[in-house]
């Protein structure tokens, strides 16, 4: 996927579509950034079960509701999605085209990163209680049970 259109090497205009994925998507790992990066972690062998749950749960409170650092990831994302439009306005205004196409392309953007970055943190977060069900907890009880059998 290519991030620019380009007709002229001198003016590089940015894809709308292309720009809202990639911005979506980074919404989306910087709001789950608490559970992707352990599970990624456990998966890849650097890190155990043990270890990987109490990194997660440091972002919720003891009772599962999210805590201080779950919504401070959740801040992050947001500020990572407005960059990214920032981002995509500063490109847009070196293009020759009309305000209203301007415009319209901005909002367009807004809302396509608004609803693919909720849909991707959404697929993060359905994907890593899935995996942290079916792999890391398991490995966690095996871990206590190695430990108390010592």
């Amino acid at each position: 996927m290519r991030l620019f259109t380009t007709n002229d090497p001198d003016d590089a205009s940015p894809s709308l579509w292309g720009w809202a994925v990639q911005v979506a998507t980074s919404v989306g790992l910087a709001g789950m950034l608490c559970c992707v990066a352990p599970a990624v972690l456990f998966g890849a062998g650097l890190m155990g079960g043990i270890y990987a749950i109490s990194f997660a749960n440091a972002f919720y409170a003891p009772d599962g509701s999210a805590g201080l650092g779950a919504w401070a990831l959740r801040g992050v994302a947001v500020l990572v999605g407005l960059y990214g439009v920032w981002r995509y306005r500063r490109r847009q205004a070196q293009c020759s085209i009309d305000p209203a196409r301007k415009r319209r392309n901005l909002a367009l953007l807004v809302g396509l990163v608004a609803v693919l970055g909720t849909g991707a943190y959404l697929t993060f977060e359905a994907l890593t209680a899935w995996y942290f069900d079916a792999y890391v907890v398991p490995a966690q009880q095996a871990e206590y049970e190695a430990l108390s059998g010592e």
